[in-house]
């Protein structure tokens, strides 16, 4: 299954509002590290999530869902007296969304300022961290200083780190301040998942080509560029591919359609596979994701063919 490797994924959850039918709207929790992590461990990798609640009922209904989705949860740190932050998707008719944000005074914010040294010793001995440009936005800077330290620890034991860059301006208090984040962290990561679109919007490369030349540049091994229908682009092992998606289907919902790429991406590596056989798998899982509404599809409309060697836990 997973070959014992362990992966923690860092950010934040948040309580979900997503439009349903006559101006209701349905309450869920969401979050882009938080769906990754509850697909790796649906997958059948050994995933803990990493951010910060607080002690309300919300907060420990979170914790049961994580928990019954297999989402290891003795690292989420509780703060007495705050509350999650939430946010409201609305969809267009194309399937693509917007968001509404409240979040400002969220726990998740303050993770890295509140965990102790033996906190961040347990989180340093992952085979794997993940974490995305979204969860770069919650900290300050001493937060990010805390994070890069972190990073640099889980390398140096031998584990290693997955960056999605997943850029959302209204998390940044301008684009500069997200682009010395992203170059602060760049040269930590040892697999990149970013979308072209989002880095497009942040570094201006002018194609995927650009893009790629950009993150080897920082040193990263291994880079998987996700242009949607389109589908990847990847380099790794001193060799380039470019892999479609099986089929091209009109998206009912895109949300978490990276996310859950990058879960298969990541659990097939782990599993063994090479980066090709891992992209189709991602393909296949985000798929089957953009074709329901929602972030976190039911466990039985998971595709049951995503890994070419057997199906999903």
């Amino acid at each position: 299954m997973g070959n014992g490797m362990k992966v923690a994924s860092i950010g934040e959850c948040m309580i979900e509002f997503s439009a349903a039918r006559d101006g209701l709207f349905a309450r869920g929790f969401g979050g882009d590290t938080l769906n990754t992590a509850v697909y790796l461990s649906r997958l059948g990798i050994d995933t803990a999530y990493v951010t910060a609640l607080g002690d309300d009922a919300l907060s420990d209904a979170m914790l049961a869902s994580w928990q019954a989705e297999g989402v290891r949860t003795d690292d989420v740190l509780r703060v007495p007296g705050r509350v999650p932050g939430l946010y409201m998707i609305e969809r267009d008719p194309r399937g693509e969304r917007s968001f509404l944000y409240w979040r400002d005074r969220a726990p998740a914010r303050e993770l890295f300022d509140r965990a102790d040294d033996a906190a961040l010793e347990r989180l340093s001995r992952f085979d794997w961290l993940y974490l995305s440009g979204i969860s770069l936005s919650l900290y300050g800077e001493m937060g990010r200083a805390r994070l890069r330290e972190l990073l640099v620890a889980a390398r140096r034991n031998g584990g290693r780190v997955a960056f999605d860059g997943n850029y959302r301006p209204r998390g940044w208090s301008e684009a500069e301040a997200a682009r010395r984040a992203f170059d602060a962290i760049l040269p930590l990561v040892d697999l990149a998942l970013p979308t072209l679109e989002d880095e497009q919007a942040l570094f201006g490369d002018a194609d995927a080509a650009a893009c790629l030349r950009r993150l080897k540049a920082h040193g990263v091994a291994e880079i998987v560029i996700k242009r949607g229908p389109l589908g990847c682009l990847i380099e790794a092992n001193g060799r380039q591919a470019e892999v479609p998606p099986p089929q091209l289907v009109q998206p009912v919902d895109t949300t978490a359609a990276g996310d859950s790429f990058n879960a298969a991406y990541l659990a097939a590596r782990i599993r063994g596979a090479e980066p090709e056989q891992a992209a189709r798998a991602g393909h296949r899982l985000a798929s089957a994701v953009i074709m329901l509404p929602g972030a976190v599809i039911a466990r039985e409309a998971m595709p049951r063919d995503i890994f070419s060697t057997g199906v999903t836990r």
